[in-house]
């Protein structure tokens, strides 16, 4: 059970080194009485409301802050931290956690980057004292639809901005003289006489979330709610992107805890669900795979602070992958649990709600997500290391570097090197070789392409999804490697690499490699244990409450 008193404290005190205090003040989410329990919250989403105690407890927290770089007053300090802060709400119910936490940073991102001093102390004040700034959620065809005119007379729609009726700052995209920028409106003084707030939208997944519209009649606005820079994904959108790609892990996590409790425990013709073979083998590759969305969602994350200017490649690859993996793996578990993934109450009902935010999620994450230039790299000799240590020391974000477009690579660098390292190992040196091969593949192709050519074509789509999946390998590789050097006794396993590397080889159109599945045993072994001790299945673990 939770109290607001230890969420005051622990806003007070906050624990830099504690990555989930959130989840010990929600409490045990399978406990009937708890108000903050699953129980709890699909009762609300068939309301279609917020939990009210999920948004006080959130309040008291004070989880604006943590929004907020430091220099400003807040906790913001390094994005792979917030992504695992907000995975505990994912785990419980994704419309609360955009609704107070993860739908700000898009648009709390864009004024840090873009915003005048005066524009960020405003905005840091608002999330400091619990308020809301509200961004665009959906990307729609009216999303530059709204104008703004030479005398800063606004007018226009847009009609899915996330908690655009409950916010005191909404930033929005508009076009001037044909061109597009950014507004950050104070709806406590923008004039009522000039907008109309459009009826919320009722959505079939993420349905407590307010996404609303509002519509500008002449709306006379200061010239000062312009930001710098052009409107459209940049620099603001990959670190919120990057953000979401981490924290929605802990939705995948609750997904695949859900059905492997069930396989765990359901008997039949005297054996468990999971002593099926075909059973056994999709709650592996599941596994598998949130362990390659967690490997490359913290080294991009943790890339906006060590590469920023390769960063935007790296982002826009995050999400179009991460979000298309973690869909299919959840529905490789609708499978197995059957007709159980309808019901909307009980042991099992929580997954059905998931389900259906997972949907909407995938559409938040990749909306948007066209790279904005032509895909170009270069492989320098030493990758970096640094992606892949967690707790190791960021420099700040840097919103400048951050729209820089740097051609080297140091990411995707790791997998030439790992390929040299391991070549003499029989079924990891194999499944390097045919990345390898894969990746030169790319370096031909890529040189072909004209340079200044049009990166939304489906040629260019193609090699984007390449190069997504050779950077989740590479990701991959990267995060076993550190593991190793430390001695972690199963994240240094090259059980689980070996099968995500075969995952991902497959996803490339390669053959299997004779052996690859070797080391399943050994995964599925680790995931029933976590299971059963009740750690968290991502790379850092952690105790659930």
């Amino acid at each position: 059970m939770s109290t607001l008193d230890t969420a005051a404290e622990e806003r007070r005190h906050p624990g830099p080194e504690d990555l989930a205090p959130l989840e010990n003040l929600l409490g045990d989410p399978n406990d009937q009485d708890n108000p903050l329990g699953f129980a709890a919250f699909l009762r609300a989403d068939d309301r279609g409301t917020p939990l009210p105690a999920g948004e006080r407890l959130l309040d008291a927290y004070g989880l604006g802050a943590e929004l907020v770089p430091v220099e400003l007053g807040g906790r913001l300090d390094r994005a792979d931290r917030l992504a695992a802060l907000l995975r505990p709400l994912f785990r419980r119910d994704a419309a609360l956690a955009l609704g107070h936490g993860a739908g700000s940073p898009a648009g709390a991102l864009a004024v840090w980057s873009a915003g005048s001093p005066e524009q960020r102390a405003r905005a840091a004040a608002v999330l400091l004292s619990g308020g809301r700034i509200a961004a665009p959620g959906l990307a729609g065809e009216d999303v530059l639809a709204s104008r703004l005119g030479t005398e800063s007379v606004l007018n226009g729609r847009q009609t899915m901005v996330n908690n655009l009726a409950r916010a005191e700052l909404a930033v929005l995209p508009v076009r001037r003289d044909d061109r597009p920028k950014t507004l950050l409106l104070d709806l406590d003084t923008v004039p009522r006489a000039g907008l109309r707030f459009l009826p919320r939208h009722r959505t079939v997944g993420l349905r407590t979330a307010y996404l609303g519209g509002v519509e500008f009649r002449n709306c006379r606005v200061p010239a000062t709610a312009l930001l710098g820079g052009p409107a459209g994904p940049g620099p603001a959108a990959g670190v919120a992107g990057a953000v979401l790609a981490g924290a929605t892990v802990g939705t995948l996590d609750q997904q695949l805890r859900t059905v492997t409790e069930f396989a765990v425990g359901r008997r039949l013709y005297q054996r468990t669900v999971s002593d099926l073979p075909h059973a056994r083998a999709a709650l592996t590759g599941v596994y598998l795979d949130l362990l390659t969305v967690d490997s490359l969602a913290g080294a991009v994350c943790r890339a906006l602070h060590l590469l920023p200017r390769r960063s935007g490649a790296y982002t826009a690859a995050a999400r179009s992958l991460l979000p298309r993996l973690t869909q299919e793996a959840a529905g490789a578990l609708t499978v197995l649990l059957g007709a159980r993934s309808f019901l909307r109450e009980g042991p099992h009902g929580i997954f059905q709600k998931h389900l259906r935010d997972l949907s909407a999620l995938r559409l938040l994450q990749s909306g948007g997500a066209r790279p904005a230039e032509p895909l170009s790299l270069t492989l320098p000799a030493d990758p970096s290391v640094g992606l892949f240590v967690p707790d190791g020391v960021l420099p700040g974000l840097d919103f400048a570097q951050l729209a820089g477009a740097d051609p080297a690579d140091p990411l995707l660098a790791t997998l030439p090197a790992a390929a040299a390292d391991l070549r003499a190992e029989p079924v990891l040196g194999a499944l390097c070789a045919q990345l390898a091969d894969e990746l030169r593949e790319l370096e031909r192709d890529l040189a072909e392409t004209s340079p200044g050519g049009d990166p939304d074509t489906p040629a260019a789509h193609a090699l984007a999804e390449r190069y997504a999946i050779l950077l989740a390998a590479a990701a991959c590789l990267g995060t076993w490697q550190y593991h190793s050097s430390t001695g972690t006794p199963f994240l240094g396993d090259p059980a689980w690499l070996t099968g995500a590397l075969a995952r991902l080889t497959a996803r490339l159109g390669c053959q299997p490699v004779p052996g690859a599945e070797a080391g399943h045993p050994r995964v599925f072994a680790e995931l029933t244990a976590r299971q059963e001790s009740g750690m968290a299945f991502g790379l850092a673990g952690g105790r659930l409450a």
